[in-house]
């Protein structure tokens, strides 16, 4: 029998997850443990393939460094990492620079700092172009570390975006910007919602497909 943590609650139906290469189950209160047993059985082959993906990713972000030389991307272009005496670091429009003899970390923490800062630049400024085309007025935006989103819109109008979202190219930046000022007229993804960015972007479904793509790369070299 595979191994798995457990997790019961309230919930009404018994549900796997895959986390860090654990199998998690969450139940209900009152299943008998031999019917979890049975369920996760016959999720078996599921289960190894995604433990294999989870494995293969894990591998792939542990292999992962960067040096002078190597490129990263910048609005969907990739710009190479050079060394430049002193001690700042920034983009000329040519490439990343930075202090020479870094480690692989430093160097990722300092193209780090030139990704916010160059998100702090371009996104708000981008968002106000996109809002006046959509008759749209969030309260602020901000630059933000979040992980699992490209970006947030709040009960209060204010819209956040994750500074990893400067490394995609143009196209799906104008997506994630047109998705969040839509949720400023219709805060729910129903089908009023998508209308919304339908109108704007006939296209926004293979946009979808790109960002996700790119999500993966992006989680493959752990940014």
């Amino acid at each position: 029998m595979m191994e798995y943590s457990l997790v019961r609650s309230k919930r009404k139906t018994v549900a796997l997850y895959i986390r860090d290469g654990i199998v998690e189950v969450r139940s209900p209160m009152n299943t008998p443990k031999h019917v979890i047993d049975s369920f996760v059985a016959s999720k078996e082959s599921w289960i190894a393939d995604k433990l294999a993906i989870t494995s293969r990713r894990a591998a792939q972000r542990d292999s992962f460094s960067l040096d002078y030389g190597s490129s990263v991307l910048y609005r969907g272009a990739q710009y190479p990492i050079e060394a430049k005496e002193g001690n700042q670091v920034g983009f000329d429009d040519k490439c990343f620079y930075m202090p020479p003899n870094l480690t692989p970390e430093q160097i990722k923490q300092a193209c780090v700092m030139i990704f916010r800062m160059l998100a702090k630049r371009d996104l708000p400024k981008r968002t106000v172009e996109l809002a006046q085309k959509m008759a749209a007025a969030p309260a602020s935006v901000r630059i933000t570390d979040a992980r699992t989103r490209w970006g947030s819109c709040s009960e209060k109008k204010r819209i956040c975006f994750s500074w990893r979202l400067i490394m995609a190219d143009d196209d799906l930046i104008d997506y994630i910007i047109i998705h969040e000022l839509a949720h400023l007229t219709e805060l729910n993804h129903s089908g009023s919602f998508w209308k919304i960015v339908e109108s704007v972007l006939p296209d926004y479904v293979e946009r979808q497909t790109r960002l996700k793509e790119l999500q993966q790369s992006l989680a493959a070299e752990d940014w």
